[in-house]
C-alpha cells in the first residue's frame, strides 16, 4: 500500500520561502511521474507542478517562476521549493504520482500571511 508523507509546510510571510518534501517511496518515484497538488478551503484540488522520470517539469501558470519541483532518486523523495510566496498560495499541499493514481496522504498545510 502506497502511503505518501508530505512535510515542510508552515506559516510564512508574503515573499517568504518554504521547501516541501514528499516520500519516501523509491519504487514509485523511479517508475512514475510525480506531482504536487494543492487544495484551498472551499476549492477543488489543483495541480501545481509535475516532474517526469526523465526530469521534465511543468507548472501551473500561477506558480511559474516561483516554484521548482525536483526529485532525489537515492532518497525516494520529491521536493517543491516555493519562493516569493503569496497569500493565494495558502492551501494544503499534497504529492501523488501518475496523475493522482495513488491514495492521497494527509498533505502539509502552507499558510501565507502577514
Amino acid at each position: 500500500q502506497v502511503q505518501f508523507v508530505e512535510s515542510g509546510g508552515g506559516l510564512v510571510q508574503p515573499g517568504g520561502s518554504l521547501r516541501l518534501s514528499c516520500g519516501p517511496s523509491k519504487t514509485i518515484f523511479t517508475i512514475y511521474p510525480m506531482e504536487w497538488y494543492r487544495q484551498a478551503p472551499g476549492k477543488q484540488r489543483e495541480l501545481v507542478a509535475s516532474i517526469t522520470t526523465s526530469g521534465y517539469t511543468t507548472y501551473a501558470d500561477s506558480v511559474k517562476g516561483r516554484f521548482t519541483i525536483s526529485r532525489d532518486y537515492a532518497k525516494g523523495t520529491v521536493y517543491l521549493q516555493m519562493n516569493d510566496l503569496k497569500p493565494e498560495d495558502t492551501a494544503n499541499y499534497f504529492c501523488n504520482g501518475n496523475q493522482g493514481a495513488f491514495p492521497w496522504g494527509q498533505g502539509t498545510q502552507v499558510t501565507v500571511s502577514s
